[in-house]
């Protein structure tokens, strides 16, 4: 159709004109019936061009919390009500094609079914994975009254599991960690799916993760909005005097956050305490969590690395010129989101953790990421420089680095620049005095290793 638009949208029109023109000036009569058969036809082209342009050009289905809004060329089917609210949808089933399905390619549709009369079928094949799972999450969050088929809740969690990269456990590896996770030496339990907090404003939706004495979930606030909460207890044994001053700097910490405003860390709307756990509620941000992208595509491009390090950077640049200074003590690949434009947030704080750490003498972050210092609970801004340091070494690699060593990624991948080696080495030196004198210099090391690398096209950073 537009191949085509200069033959409708101009030279059908021109003869239109044309031809209306030669009609009214002509001196001799003229047969009716051909006049308007020629003028009908002229007329109608460009209008039917028009409408089958818009039919071509809305391929997609729109999803908010009010509803969905279908594509012109479903209306036969949805008996021409392209706008349907969540409360019309009655149920969702997903049909597989077993004879053209494979472990790594489903063949098949999902079909959703309406209270007021017709139906939508979506081929799973032209939709992007990600955009299935948001599909599905809006389908469990939103269609509340939408009786969901055994299958179709099936290839949601399979979908789910693939984005963290469980694809390949087995069913026996999957129940053995899920039992090591809830039944460790804690008294601590985490919420279930659909649990009320805040007098009903909050609804639990899934566990995002889960460990020690602490659980973050998705959740909808006021049945609307998707946010996510983080949730950590002091242990019962605690006495009475550390559970007050726990409760009293987690409540310093949370007001101390919800001040920040950066486009690329996710906002602390709100905290609150109940039943003797205290909770933060955070910005929900959509995308792609760093370990999970590299689980999904392997190690990447090197000048995308330097890209989306530059971004932390700036980000640690900001945190770290807080008064006083914020040390986010739990910078690793799980915390940092890939949004679809490429952008990189930071969606966790290790800093509002640090009260369970007093608390129980345990430590905040991952092994693989502690620098020496925050071992030995003095962590300082040098800390989370080692932690990107750590966090580039990953992504250049796809595996975590060595605990308590200057790693370089170039022992594993030798296509990586000697610029680039040499200053994940400095990031993670045991030593503090040693790294960066700040994450200002950082950035500006990191932009002089990017200026360093042979020109050519920018890879987009996904396989």
């Amino acid at each position: 159709m537009t191949a085509s638009m200069p033959v409708w949208s101009i030279i059908v029109p021109f003869c239109l004109g044309l031809f209306l023109t030669k009609v009214l000036t002509s001196s001799q009569a003229l047969p009716m019936i051909p006049i308007l058969v020629v003028l009908l036809a002229l007329t109608a082209l460009p209008l039917l061009a028009i409408a089958v342009t818009a039919i071509c050009e809305d391929d997609r289905v729109v999803i908010s919390k009010e509803g969905l809004s279908f594509p012109l060329f479903m209306m036969p089917l949805l008996k021409f009500k392209r706008e349907r609210h969540w409360s019309d949808l009655s149920a969702a089933d997903l049909q597989l094609n077993s004879s053209e399905s494979s472990a790594k390619t489903l063949k098949g549709w999902i079909t959703l079914f309406f209270r007021s009369g017709g139906r939508a079928s979506l081929q799973i094949s032209k939709v992007e994975k990600s955009e299935l799972e948001q599909m599905m999450l809006a389908l469990e969050v939103w269609g509340v009254n939408c009786d969901r088929s055994v299958a179709l809740i099936e290839y949601q969690n399979n979908l789910q599991n693939e984005s963290r990269g469980l694809e390949r456990f087995t069913y026996t590896q999957m129940w053995e960690e899920e039992l090591s996770r809830r039944f460790s030496a804690t008294s601590f339990v985490p919420l279930e799916p659909g649990k009320s907090l805040l007098t009903g404003r909050l609804k639990v939706v899934r566990q995002l993760a889960f460990g020690g004495l602490s659980a973050i979930y998705l959740a909808q606030d006021r049945q609307k909005e998707l946010v996510v909460i983080k949730e950590a207890v002091v242990p019962a044994n605690a006495d009475l005097d550390t559970r007050a001053k726990a409760d009293e700097h987690f409540a310093r910490e949370a007001r101390f956050l919800m001040q920040l405003s950066h486009p690329q860390i996710a906002k602390v709307v709100d905290h609150f305490t109940e039943e003797g756990r205290n909770y933060l509620i955070l910005e929900y941000i959509r995308g792609q969590d760093l370990r999970q992208l590299v689980k999904q595509h392997g190690a990447q491009n090197e000048s995308v690395v330097l890209d989306w390090s530059a971004q932390i950077a700036s980000i640690l640049q900001y945190l770290h010129s807080q008064s006083p200074p914020i040390i986010h003590r739990d910078l690793t690949p799980d915390n940092l989101v890939r949004r679809d434009d490429g952008t990189i947030t930071l969606i966790d704080f290790g800093a509002a953790n640090e009260f369970v750490g007093n608390a129980t003498g345990t430590l905040v972050g991952k092994q693989a990421y502690i620098a020496p210092e925050q071992l030995r609970g003095k962590a300082s801004l040098a800390s989370d420089l080692y932690a990107l340091g750590g966090t580039m070494f990953f992504l250049l690699t796809g595996a975590d680095p060595e605990a308590l060593m200057s790693s370089h990624p170039k022992e594993t991948r030798s296509d990586v620049s000697d610029k680039t080696d040499n200053l994940v080495a400095n990031c993670t030196e045991l030593e503090q005095v040693d790294r960066p004198e700040s994450a200002a210099i950082l950035c500006d090391k990191i932009r002089d290793c990017i200026a360093s690398l042979p020109k050519e096209p920018k890879a987009s950073g996904v396989a």
